[in-house]
């Protein structure tokens, strides 16, 4: 039966593509009952010549690794130097700046691009930022959370979505807030950006770090929380990795669960294992499948039609995902930008 219904979804997505701009309904969907689009490493100079590129692009969701470079006190973008920029961030702070200055900038360059293409669009969809922190936080270096949510804020200011922002006066944990759906339509989310917070390949495999970026954030969250000062933080920890049933209880202690609402993990792991995805989508977390051109059948993670990725988004969202991502840079604005009801 699942079999069967996947394929219809398949084949029905292949023939219709939402675009943002066409996806009319009689109501804006909540940012949580609706599944997109997002790109991988799109801070890549070989899938965007510039950041303002992936800006451009459509995309929901897109990804920056980063680097805590504690010699210079630097936050370094780039795939595996931690001491030097490899990107396509220009520095560039104006409008006019964009698409045409030098490349290879730090995070603080990546938000100035970012500010300023804001300015250009004002109404933008809600864009997510993954930041994979590669090596994790250095906080006795004076590269933590506290630094990392100052930079943040003094660059991108009132445009990003916060998680006080979810909690609002009524709810104590980013928990409750998502199971009462306190999440606001997309077209509430106009212009915003929200950062995602995941911890990095270097720390994960680094013998000598047991302090990961999701559990160090989680313990800011807490504690910003219980001194008043949740206004503070500008990003959302996620859970990394596909895993049944929740995935919080066998990796944090009991005080910072409710402060995980989104979660990470590998599509095929998801789909493939029957992982009850619902899960996620009742009680209204926001759930990443990555790599998801290799869910079965699998299309090229490069370069796939415009109908493969529009029929993916379709089959994805039946299986409750928010944003699916794979390195589809090459694929369209108009699918890129597609928005699918999620569930």
């Amino acid at each position: 039966m699942r079999t069967t219904r996947r394929l219809a979804v398949l084949l029905g997505a292949a023939a219709m593509l939402m675009t943002a701009g066409g996806n009319a309904q009689a109501a804006a969907p909540k940012f949580s009952d609706a599944t997109t689009i997002g790109t991988h490493n799109a801070y890549d100079k070989a899938k965007y010549t510039y950041f303002a590129q992936a800006l451009d692009s459509g995309a929901s969701l897109l990804e920056l690794d980063v680097y805590t470079d504690s010699i210079t006190k630097r936050w370094r973008v780039s795939p595996s130097n931690p001491f030097g920029n490899d990107n396509n961030c220009e520095a560039a702070k104006t409008p006019g700046e964009l698409y045409s200055k030098s490349r290879n900038q730090d995070l603080g360059g990546c938000l100035d691009n970012i500010a300023a293409w804001h300015q250009l669009h004002p109404d933008h969809r809600p864009i997510v930022f993954k930041v994979e922190m590669k090596n994790g936080f250095n906080n006795n270096g004076g590269l933590g959370p506290d630094e990392f949510d100052a930079l943040v804020s003094a660059k991108l200011g009132g445009i990003v979505y916060k998680p006080s922002d979810l909690l609002g006066s009524t709810y104590s944990t980013l928990d409750a807030a998502a199971k009462a759906n306190a999440w606001p339509s997309r077209d509430d989310l106009k212009g915003k950006v929200l950062f995602e917070l995941i911890p990095g390949t270097v720390e994960m495999n680094n013998p000598f770090d047991h302090y990961w970026t999701d559990r160090e954030y989680g313990d800011y969250l807490r504690d910003l929380y219980a001194a008043g000062n949740i206004s503070k933080a500008q990003a959302f920890p996620a859970v990394l990795g596909a895993a049944s049933g929740d995935p919080r209880t066998s990796r944090y202690d009991a005080s910072i669960r409710p402060w995980f609402v989104f979660f990470d993990g590998d599509a095929s792991t998801y789909v493939n294992n029957g992982y009850d995805t619902s899960w996620y989508d009742t009680r209204h977390y926001f759930l990443i499948m990555t790599d998801a051109a290799n869910v079965s059948p699998a299309i090229s993670s490069t370069n796939p039609t415009d109908a493969e990725v529009a029929a993916r988004l379709g089959l994805l969202a039946s299986d409750h995902a928010s944003v699916i991502t794979s390195d589809w840079a090459a694929a369209s604005p108009s699918v890129l930008g597609s928005v699918a009801d999620r569930g």
